[in-house]
């Protein structure tokens, strides 16, 4: 396929992702039920942590709203790792991250520890499968080899800066001639592999909680996808794992909503199915800053140690930005699978307030059966 024609020949690219009207079902039938929202195929959708730190609560949330979704709709809760930063990643923290998940109750059907169809379910247990692609897009003319110093990326930048545009490629690899690749190439020079963007048009996408976001592709500029070294960047990684693990929703926070014009023209790019998305609001502190450690405890480990169950912390995660429409605070998780539903998630930032915590905290202790305790 010709570097020219690679996106089609219109020169706006949209893609909408249009949710489908899904009927309140019994808790038998959804358990039974595999929606056809995404092609036609079963849901499955995944929770994709680093294991760099501790399970933040932000993160719980990610994954507690994309279990219900599944377990709602009768389809797979997958769990991947996302551990290609290599400096920062520890066997610890992805110990630790898995431990949390399974202390909310949040069982997942596939992943590094119970393995599946689709795995490895490890990024760096992958590479291979992201050279293959990595590859396909090169012959494609999708990508191209790119030979720019870091001296030479940071005048590009300056030079951008000087002219107060977007910090977009600017080097001559895009065009350059097989011989001068070729020369490049026996003198071993260092190169990267970059997308090659299309310079006019637009993307947009019907996200499933924010509704329609669109971008001018002229605002991001050709982007790596594979390093010198040879380790892919976490755009592409992102987008073959969800690919070849079929992934139909790609629920997540709202940080990663610039991510997907990246991933959509790779999607693009190598032939596969988009799948429908979903960006959660971030979890903000009282004073409406992002919840940091400096707001107090912020992991799941550590409202473990201080002794709330299990039950209360998924009870109020799931009122962050969810409700059911009606007054009721009280779930367990089973009436969470049965009421949620993604078109009632908010769009707003939710306010992690600790005293309705402790309030939720309380309110599990005395209506679920057991030999809890106040203290």
């Amino acid at each position: 396929m010709a570097a020219s024609n690679f996106m089609g020949s219109s020169s706006r690219l949209r893609i909408g992702l249009l949710p489908s009207v899904t009927p309140r079902l019994g808790r038998r039938a959804l358990a039974a039920r595999a929606s056809a929202d995404s092609g036609g195929g079963p849901v499955r959708v995944r929770f994709a942590p680093s294991p760099t730190g501790n399970l933040h609560v932000g993160g719980a949330r990610t994954a507690l709203f994309n279990y219900l979704f599944a377990r709602s709709r009768g389809g797979k809760f997958v769990l991947r790792v996302e551990d290609t930063d290599l400096e920062r990643s520890t066997k610890k923290s992805e110990e630790a991250v898995l431990s949390d998940l399974s202390w909310l109750g949040l069982d997942w059907d596939e992943g590094p520890d119970i393995g599946g169809d689709f795995g490895p379910y490890r990024q760096s247990e992958r590479n291979a499968l992201y050279k293959e692609h990595a590859q396909k897009l090169m012959e494609s003319g999708a990508v191209y080899r790119c030979f720019c110093s870091n001296e030479e990326l940071e005048k590009m930048k300056e030079t951008a800066n000087r002219m107060k545009i977007p910090p977009v490629y600017m080097g001559k690899w895009a065009t350059a001639s097989d011989a001068e690749v070729q020369q490049e190439l026996e003198k071993g020079t260092p190169y990267t592999y970059r997308f090659r963007v299309p310079k006019d048009g637009s993307l947009k996408i019907n996200d499933l909680i924010r509704g329609e976001v669109s971008w001018n592709l002229n605002t991001l500029g050709d982007f790596v996808i594979m390093r010198s070294n040879g380790q892919p960047v976490y755009n592409f990684c992102v987008t073959v794992d969800d690919a070849t693990m079929r992934i139909s929703h790609v629920i997540r926070a709202e940080e990663h909503l610039p991510n997907t014009l990246r991933q959509a023209l790779i999607y693009k790019a190598l032939g596969f199915a988009m799948p429908l998305f979903a960006h959660v609001s971030l979890i903000l502190a009282p004073d409406k800053s992002k919840l940091s450690k400096r707001h107090g405890a912020t992991s799941v480990g550590q409202y473990k140690e201080m002794g709330y169950l299990p039950q209360a912390m998924v009870n109020y995660l799931a009122l962050l930005g969810w409700g059911d429409g009606t007054e009721n605070e009280f779930f367990t998780i089973d009436d969470l699978v049965e009421k949620f539903t993604i078109n009632r998630v908010n769009k707003s930032g939710a306010v992690f307030d600790a005293t309705k915590l402790k309030y939720i905290k309380i309110l599990t202790i005395f209506i679920l059966p057991g030999p809890f305790s106040l203290t």
